[in-house]
């Protein structure tokens, strides 16, 4: 929920949905589905290799990024920490992983502010 005092919002105030998946069991994807044009384009600038990389702790040359306007999607794709169903998996389907991205602030960094 967005602060009422300061008007912090977050990506997944703005999406539709952000979610995480598997994407076979070396890989896992995030998705940013957004509601218009507007925080497409606002999503569009966020995801980045450097955002991506800092909340995951991935190499920037380890990601793939899809960009969607068509369709207002954002999916951000890379190997996954651990293998899926190993031993130390505790997200066998790697559904939880959205928070992060989920949880970034977008209120300063939104096309057109000041």
């Amino acid at each position: 929920m967005p602060e009422a005092s300061t008007g912090a919002r977050t990506l997944g105030d703005l999406a539709l949905e952000v979610r995480s998946k598997n994407a076979g069991p070396f890989w896992m994807t995030l998705e940013a589905f957004m509601p218009d044009a507007r925080t497409y384009s606002i999503a569009d600038a966020l995801i980045t290799p450097e955002l991506i990389s800092e909340l995951y702790q991935v190499a920037p040359a380890s990601l793939q990024i899809f960009r969607i306007p068509a369709l207002h999607v954002v999916k951000v794709s890379f190997p996954r920490p651990i293998v899926q169903g190993s031993l130390h998996d505790r997200d066998m389907h790697a559904g939880q992983h959205h928070v992060p991205l989920a949880s970034v602030l977008v209120g300063a960094r939104e096309p057109g502010s000041t």
